[in-house]
């Protein structure tokens, strides 16, 4: 089993060696699924695990400039704050709602990376930087949201840079791997407080993580990132309607038919949206 779960340990590495973030959307179900681990344990070691191999994953895009580092640094402190409160509040939920909550937040990331790129592109502005005071507002909730549920927030981070300050892609990939390296290990002091540690384990998959993010660095300049990218949205989806299955009872197919519904309605809106403005605007 410890075999097992170190071979699919090394998936949360590639999947931030090719796309900067969703480490935490598969660390989570593998602790918990195929290591035995209880809801609140995986999520605190997710966090540990993720934090790690994101920041060895920050050191090459450090050498090639990729790394916006004042506001990585205001947006990594506010949200680190954001992720200690939230790893404490972790305390008041059980472990049930936290996996559901967490689904939640798989959806999300599924429909930011079903959405793509080209929604982003636009919002580039060049290397302004970023109004401190939206800094530190995006950076507590998304550290407080992604402490509470375990999740490293990559894919809520390079939006808010990208469409909120208008960071370029590239930038944006590079600090997201800061603000995940520093939130997470905030939010894992937030949970190590009331939650043990199967150290043992943790070594293991950040082992094993780590290496797979040096494969996903490797392939990340073979592969269309679009293909990828949808590939990997789809996945997530998978994976969100296994969680919300198992935690809530509901019938497999129902559960993947459900989140599939909700995440094509929204595609449908935003399609809407983009192609008939004018209508929808008063």
């Amino acid at each position: 089993m410890l075999i097992i779960v170190a071979s699919l340990a090394v998936l949360i590495g590639v999947s931030l060696g090719l796309l900067g973030g969703g480490g935490s959307i598969l660390a989570v179900p593998v602790l918990t699924y195929a290591a035995g681990l209880t809801a609140k344990e995986a999520i605190a070691t997710s966090l540990l695990v993720v934090g790690l191999t994101s920041g060895v994953a920050l050191v090459s895009h450090a050498r090639r400039g990729n790394v916006e580092w004042r506001t990585g640094a205001i947006f990594s402190v506010t949200a680190m704050v954001g992720a200690y409160l939230g790893g404490l509040a972790a305390a008041w939920f059980s472990g049930t709602t936290l996996l559901l909550l967490f689904a939640t937040m798989m959806v999300v990331t599924s429909v930011a990376m079903f959405r793509g790129k080209g929604h982003l592109k636009g919002a580039e502005s060049g290397d302004k930087p970023l109004p401190i005071g939206m800094v530190i507002g995006e950076g507590i909730l998304v550290g407080a949201v992604t402490g509470l549920v375990g999740a490293g927030g990559g894919f809520l981070v390079v939006p808010a840079l990208v469409l909120l300050g208008g960071m370029p892609m590239h930038k944006a990939v590079g600090t997201s791997l800061m603000v995940i390296t520093l939130k997470s290990f905030a939010a894992f002091a937030g949970h190590a407080s009331h939650v043990s540690i199967d150290w043992t384990l943790a070594a293991i998959v950040t082992g094993a993580a780590v290496g797979g993010s040096f494969i996903g660095a490797a392939f990340a300049k073979r592969v269309p990132a679009e293909l990828l990218r949808k590939i990997f949205a789809g996945f997530v989806l998978v994976m969100a309607g296994y969680v919300i299955w198992r935690e809530s009872g509901l019938i497999p197919a129902l559960s993947v038919v459900g989140v599939s519904s909700l995440l094509i309605a929204w595609m449908h809106w935003q399609k809407t949206l983009s192609r008939s403005p004018a209508k929808l605007v008063p």
